[in-house]
């Protein structure tokens, strides 16, 4: 499983011997291990799917000067 560490960790901290990965980096560890972490709240898993964003079209993005409908 990856995850992206979404805490940090005390320094000198370590898994197996080897340091955590800092606030922000990914790692691969092993599915029940990376449960558990998401479910702790010091990680989220990283999905293979990129986030989608909607476009948006010019009438969107143009409904008049205050925002509303012209």
């Amino acid at each position: 499983m990856r995850i992206r560490m979404t805490v940090a960790m005390p320094e000198g901290t370590t898994r197996n011997g080897e340091p955590w990965p800092a606030l922000g980096e990914e790692a691969d560890v092993p599915a029940a291990d990376g449960a558990h972490l998401v479910a702790a709240g010091v990680a989220e898993e990283v999905t293979a799917e990129a986030p989608r964003r909607r476009k948006s079209s010019a009438k969107e993005v143009d409904d008049g000067a205050d925002g509303g409908s012209p």
